[in-house]
């Protein structure tokens, strides 16, 4: 299929990637390391002119459960909001039922701590965080794209994310079975938790696809869309729908100064 209208969907995870793909869209998964100007430069040459950032997020705002979405109404990247498409983002929430409104953060390390998640939301205003979010609105400003970004909560505030999920987590997101067992071994009292995880991941990934299926072909851009939307990521017009939450994602430097972490 050519990608002369089709969307760049980034994603982390190979799940997102495969619930992600359909007709008019190009999927970009990132890697850790790994060059992204060769694929981004490709699909912008075929004529690529919208990226979306899709998948799973933590939960930072104290209501949001597994499995709720939420479409961002700005991306914050190190202290500072990046206002996602207008029109784009309208359609997004009309498409699917329930969805929230509100800013989303992009970090570069997971937060698994609910106090940490608690402060990150109180500072920021960011009711959801992940990993791939604020690269999106790096990429959309340098290459002049419209862009959005939609993402299903996976861990709430209140519940941390186990010491041995994160130490199963390789680089490209997949688990490493051995590594999750020899984390349990340590420390026997986390089966609980990993549980919890396992049904909360679950409940997020049969929303992710559940609200795939509702976006349909270009996840929410039409053809009129790209002639008039390429470029055109700012000044929403919307208002934030209250307080929403996201997931487990990472502390920009800036802010892990201002004590975070602590």
């Amino acid at each position: 299929m050519s990608s002369a209208r089709s969307v760049i969907a980034f994603v982390g995870l190979n799940f997102e990637a495969r619930i992600a793909a359909g007709p008019g869209v190009h999927v970009v998964c990132r890697e850790v390391a790994a060059d992204l100007s060769a694929p981004l430069s490709d699909a912008i040459k075929r004529g690529c002119r919208s990226i979306i950032s899709f998948g799973i997020a933590g939960g930072l705002a104290p209501h949001l459960r597994p499995g709720d979405w939420i479409v961002a109404s700005s991306i914050i990247d190190s202290g500072r909001h990046k206002p996602t498409d207008a029109e784009w983002s309208r359609k997004l929430l009309k498409t699917v039922p329930g969805a929230g409104f509100a800013p989303v953060a992009g970090v570069d390390a997971p937060v698994s701590d609910p106090a940490v998640k608690r402060e990150w939301h109180s500072k920021t205003g960011a009711v959801a965080v992940d990993m791939e979010s604020h690269i999106v609105a790096r990429l959309a400003a340098a290459h002049d794209l419209a862009f959005a970004a939609v993402r299903v909560i996976v861990d709430p505030v209140h519940r941390s994310v186990p010491a041995a999920a994160l130490a199963g987590m390789r680089p490209d997101g997949s688990t490493d079975p051995v590594a999750v067992l020899r984390a349990l071994m340590a420390a026997p009292s986390e089966v609980m938790g990993l549980m919890r995880l396992a049904a909360d991941a679950f409940l997020a990934r049969s929303s992710l696809q559940r609200g795939r299926r509702l976006l349909g072909p270009g996840l929410g851009q039409t053809e009129v869309d790209y002639a008039e939307n390429a470029g055109s990521a700012g000044g929403s017009g919307l208002r934030d729908s209250g307080i929403l939450s996201g997931i487990g994602g990472s502390i920009p430097h800036s802010l892990a100064g201002e004590k975070l972490l602590a």
